[in-house]
């Protein structure tokens, strides 16, 4: 047996090795990382507004700044997203009245996943 500190991103591991020389050891393939759960998104409710307010990117939903019946101006945040540690504001294509949010602080959505509706 033989005895390492390994150090990954700044934590240290203390790891045992135990050597085979040859006997009874098996090759295997490498363990693979689970994939981050992702939670599905809502598809839009039936009376949901006819503009849909998409990700433009896979991330997670840090901040919702308009309520469903808000009135929104264009350009007038109404997600943050965050992706690859920067916060994105996903923003109102257009003038109008939020119908629905279809997402909650800490979803996981990816590309294209309906955020909100408007009309």
């Amino acid at each position: 047996m033989k005895n390492y500190r390994i150090t990954v991103n700044g934590t240290a591991y203390d790891v045992t090795v135990e050597e085979l020389n040859g006997e009874g050891s098996t090759a295997s393939a490498p363990v693979k990382a689970p994939a981050p759960a992702v939670k599905p998104v809502k598809k839009a409710a039936a009376g949901a507004g006819a503009v849909k307010v998409t990700a433009p990117m896979p991330g997670k939903i840090v901040a919702i700044k308009a309520q469903p019946g808000t009135s929104v101006k264009k350009g007038q945040a109404i997600v943050v997203l965050e992706a690859m540690k920067m916060e994105n504001e996903i923003c109102a294509a257009k003038d109008g009245v939020v119908a629905s949010v279809e997402v909650s602080v800490g979803d996981m959505v990816e590309g294209g996943d309906v955020l909100a509706t408007m009309n």
